[in-house]
């Protein structure tokens, strides 16, 4: 059976605690809904960590080492730990703790543009924390840095401690970046893309453009791996589109808080669920754990430090 990667985004840091009472907050909550996935099919975990107060998005390495440690003991999901950070960052501070506990994959988000999350307001009027409101505002007056310089840097972290790099191209010009990288030195093959569509600043979910991202790539870049996730409505219709062309998906409530039109989904699991629904119908079947870390070339779970 043609085996394909479907990788949950358990929690992220876009969404906010009043868009869904489901979206997961607490390490416990955060484990369990990875375990969840895993136990539905998903062979990856995208994590990013919150306060478990208020829900806001959090680098706190401990949180992101008790919940590491926490799936590890109950299952062997694939995790890809965030380095996207916050504004003001330091690229030290992004991948502090992929340094730390050095995991299999980690995000490597690969290029500058504007990650905006305003527009959201318009339908969102309640709130349960203060920090929500403003932190969705900000976002029209800010910019998702991510530099040549920091291109490097960041290359530099990934080869120094073994973590194989989820590329996340949120446009075109990204995989000029990835081929420049590559030309110099600072990326190894083997390369691992997961293409983010649907994000206002980048580019539209519709598929001419995966058509267009995959066609470049391949000429750019040569041989690669590669992934679809789209926001919101459009993540089903994208995720289907790359299973048709050989593609790999990412379902979550990172990416989006409904398992069908008006219906939120109850967990991750539910969207893993329906992705894989649908990937059996077209006779593919989900990858383990294990079949992922072949097919990404990746160093082990024997081999992270958490």
């Amino acid at each position: 059976m043609d085996k394909r990667i479907i990788t949950a985004a358990i929690t992220g840091s876009i969404h906010t605690p009043s868009m869904s009472p489901y979206l997961p907050i607490t390490p416990d909550q955060i484990v369990d809904e990875a375990v969840r996935a895993c136990d539905a099919g998903a062979a990856v975990a995208h994590i990013h960590v919150r306060n478990p107060e208020t829900g806001q998005p959090s680098a706190d390495v401990n949180l992101f080492k008790e919940v590491a440690e926490k799936i590890k003991s109950r299952c062997n999901i694939v995790l890809c730990i965030t380095t996207g950070g916050a504004l003001g960052m330091t690229t030290e501070q992004r991948v502090e703790a992929m340094t730390i506990l050095k995991p299999e994959l980690a995000s490597f988000n690969f290029g500058s543009f504007n990650f905006a999350l305003f527009h959201v307001l318009e339908s969102l009027k309640e709130f349960k924390f203060p920090w929500e409101q403003e932190f969705l505002a900000r976002s029209e007056d800010a910019i998702f840095p991510n530099t040549f310089k920091s291109l490097r840097e960041f290359s530099g972290f990934f080869n120094k401690y073994n973590v194989q790099p989820e590329l996340e191209v949120y446009d075109t010009g990204q995989i000029n970046n990835v081929a420049f990288m590559l030309k110099k030195g600072h990326l190894k093959r083997p390369i691992y893309i997961q293409f983010v569509l649907g994000i206002l600043g980048g580019i539209q979910p519709t598929a001419d453009n995966v058509l267009f991202l995959r066609k470049s790539a391949r000429e750019l870049i040569g041989d690669f791996t590669w992934s679809v996730c789209a926001a919101g409505r459009h993540q089903f219709n994208m995720c289907t589109l790359s299973l048709l062309m050989g593609g790999n998906v990412r379902v979550g409530l990172e990416d989006n808080l409904y398992i069908e039109k008006g219906v939120k989904a109850r967990s991750n699991a539910e969207q893993v669920e329906k992705i894989i629904k649908i990937a059996r119908e077209l006779g593919i079947e989900p990858a383990t754990p294990d079949e992922a870390r072949e097919i990404l070339k990746l160093k082990g779970l024997d081999k992270v430090d958490y």
